[in-house]
C-alpha cells in the first residue's frame, strides 16, 4: 500500500482527504467508523503517509511519493512520528491513552510538520480512557492529528464525537470485489460469486472467505444438503445440522447459505434465467426445485431462515428452532 490511488472504493473519503490535504486544513481528530475489513485502517495509514510525505510539503499533494526518506520510514512501520496506540485484547484503558498518547503529545514531532496517533479498536476505550483523550482534544497542539479506527462510533461519549470529524466507510459494489477475487486469487468464478455475495461489500472479509478452508468445507457440506434435502426426512436433517454444530461450523453462515439458495430458486422462479446467480454450478437443482415449488412458498422459506436466525441469537432452543424452519420447508412443497 503506498497511497489513495491503491484502495478500492471509498471515493467520497479519498476525495475529502485529498482536499483536506490540498487546503492545508488539517483537524486534530478525526473517525474513520465501518465494519472490520473495509479498510479503516488502510484509509488512517494513506492519510498519515501523504500527510507526511516530504515530496507533499513540495507541493505534489495528493498522493505519497513512496521513496522520500519518510515514506521509507512509513512503510517500513519505522517512522518516528507516528504512534500505533497499542492496547490489551479486553479493551483500551485509561493507562494506555495517558502513557502513549496524553504522555507524549506535547513532545514536539521529530521530523515532520506532523505528529499522528492512530488509535485501533476504538470503540473499545472506556470511559476513563474517553475523559482522557479528552483532554488533549480539548487543547491539542497544532501538529497533532488523531485518526480513531471503529466499528461503532455511537460508542465514543457525544464530548468525543463533537471534537472529531466522522468519516464513515461505505460497502464496495459487488462487481468491484469479485473482479478483485478472480485477479489476485487462484479461485473459480463460481467461488468468486459466493465469496462475494456472503462479503455483502466488505473486501477484507471477501478475501478472508475466499482463503479460509472452513468455508470452503461449509459451502461443500450446505450445497450438499440443500441438493438431497427433499430426499431427506425431517430427522435426517436435524442429525446433519446438528452435525454441523458439533464442528463448531457458523450456524448464521449456514442459514446465509439457505437464504441465498432460496433467492436463486425465486429469481429462476421469477424470470427463468440464471443472470444474476450464486449458484450457478448447481442449476439443475434449482431449477427442479423451482418447478415444484410456488412464489408464496418461496417466500415462506425465506422469512423461516431468518425467523430461525433470529431465534438462534435469542438462545432459543437449536434443535425446536431447526425443526420449526424444516417444517415450513417442507410443507411448501420441497
Amino acid at each position: 500500500m503506498s497511497g489513495f490511488s491503491d484502495i478500492l472504493g471509498n471515493e467520497r473519503i479519498k476525495e475529502y482527504f485529498k482536499r483536506t490535504l490540498d487546503r492545508g486544513q488539517i483537524s486534530h481528530a478525526y473517525i474513520l467508523t465501518g465494519e472490520a475489513g473495509m479498510g479503516r485502517k488502510t484509509l488512517a495509514k494513506a492519510f498519515a503517509m501523504t500527510l507526511l510525505c516530504e515530496k507533499n510539503r513540495e507541493g505534489m499533494v495528493g498522493e505519497p511519493c513512496g521513496s522520500c526518506h519518510s515514506c521509507v520510514q512509513f512503510l517500513s512501520d519505522n517512522h518516528p512520528d507516528v504512534i500505533y496506540v497499542t492496547h490489551e485484547k479486553e479493551g483500551v484503558g485509561v493507562d494506555d491513552i495517558r502513557e502513549q498518547l496524553n504522555g507524549t503529545a506535547l513532545i514536539r514531532p521529530y521530523s515532520s510538520p506532523y505528529k499522528i496517533y492512530i488509535v485501533d479498536d476504538a470503540e473499545k476505550m472506556t470511559v476513563q480512557a474517553q475523559n482522557a483523550l479528552l483532554k488533549t482534544l480539548e487543547e491539542p497542539p497544532a501538529y497533532v492529528v488523531i485518526l480513531l479506527l471503529t466499528t461503532r462510533s455511537d460508542a465514543f461519549l457525544p464530548t468525543i464525537l463533537s471534537r472529531c470529524i466522522t468519516l464513515k466507510l461505505k460497502p464496495l459494489y459487488d462487481d468491484v470485489i469479485r473482479e478483485y477475487l478472480l485477479e489476485k486469487l487462484p479461485i473459480s468464478k463460481s467461488e468468486a460469486d459466493i465469496c462475494t455475495a456472503f462479503a455483502r461489500g466488505n473486501l477484507g472479509k471477501a478475501i478472508a472467505l475466499a482463503s479460509s478452508e472452513d468455508f470452503s468445507k461449509l459451502r461443500r457440506s450446505v450445497t450438499s444438503l440443500l441438493r438431497s434435502e427433499s430426499a431427506l426426512d425431517i430427522s435426517q436433517i436435524i442429525e446433519v445440522l446438528k452435525q454441523w454444530k458439533e464442528e463448531k461450523m457458523d450456524m448464521n453462515e449456514c442459514l446465509d447459505f439457505m437464504q441465498l439458495w432460496y433467492r436463486d430458486v425465486l429469481m429462476f422462479k421469477a424470470t427463468q434465467d440464471t443472470v444474476g446467480f450464486i449458484f450457478k454450478e448447481e442449476y439443475r437443482s434449482i431449477r427442479e426445485i423451482s418447478s415444484r415449488s410456488s412464489f408464496h412458498g418461496i417466500e415462506e422459506i425465506l422469512k423461516a431462515i431468518d425467523t430461525a436466525r433470529m431465534r438462534l441469537g435469542a438462545n432459543v432452543n437449536f434443535e425446536l428452532t431447526m425443526e420449526l424452519m424444516l417444517l415450513t420447508i417442507k410443507e411448501n412443497g420441497l
